[in-house]
């Protein structure tokens, strides 16, 4: 199972920090999802050796617009394992789910945002992981909380009649609010998403950087020449 963290300088520990815990939590690995324009420096390769978690380099792109959300995906998806779409409003979910360049949708529920069968049809097709955001339900308290729980139910409820594909993190800020797989699947078992459902998500985020290295790895032909990247639905 991995889980996807901000990272100093867009979060408060480092990419060292988070595998150290990881790694005592039972975590395979660690996606990194600064923004970016908040890229985290750190050893993949050292960290891994001396951990044994894998790390993952990922970017969240946020923006205003489709305009600008376009952009950064073309300038960050060869480069990249890993290209997360912070979502929050129906705009920008509509946006992520219908690129196929786009490995996750995340947060769609939260700020204005809504999921319905038509986006996640568009998300099925273009083989684009809805997240599954428990900060909400880790870090927040009274209406706030139970907004987002009922969120979470009624994307589940989607994902499950279109088997939509899917990833679930608890979004930590620093290692401290980093929870372990047992405590997460728990959680899920609270709140009406079952424990494997909550482990499946977890370990999505492991499978798809696998896809993707390979795929990046077969791409490549020569300087400035590449075949056909994300075409593929899954």
């Amino acid at each position: 199972m991995y889980e996807a963290v901000h990272a100093h300088p867009d979060g408060q520990s480092t990419v060292a920090r988070y595998a150290k815990r990881a790694a005592d939590y039972g975590f395979e690995g660690v996606v990194v999802r600064n923004g970016a324009d908040a890229r985290a420096d750190y050893d993949a390769g050292r960290i891994r050796e001396e951990y044994g978690v894998d790390v993952v380099s990922g970017v969240e792109i946020r923006a205003d617009s489709p305009q600008q959300a376009s952009g950064a995906v073309g300038n960050y998806r060869t480069d990249e394992t890993m290209v997360v779409v912070r979502g929050g409003s129906n705009v920008m979910n509509r946006f992520a789910v219908e690129n196929d360049k786009v490995d996750v949708l995340a947060r769609p529920m939260s700020a204005d945002g809504d999921v319905n069968h038509v986006l996640v049809k568009a998300a099925v097709e273009n083989g684009v992981r809805l997240e599954f955001d428990l900060s909400g339900v880790l870090r927040t308290h009274g209406g706030r909380r139970v907004r987002t729980i009922q969120g979470l139910r009624k994307l589940e409820e989607l994902v499950d009649h279109y088997d939509a594909p899917y990833v679930v993190s608890a979004t930590p800020g620093s290692h401290l609010e980093l929870r372990a797989p047992r405590e997460l699947l728990a959680l899920g078992e609270q709140i009406g998403l079952s424990s494997e459902f909550v482990g499946a998500g977890l370990a999505e985020w492991g499978r798809l950087a696998e896809r993707n290295r390979r795929v990046q790895s077969e791409s490549f032909i020569e300087p400035g020449v590449e075949q056909g990247r994300y075409e593929e639905g899954s």
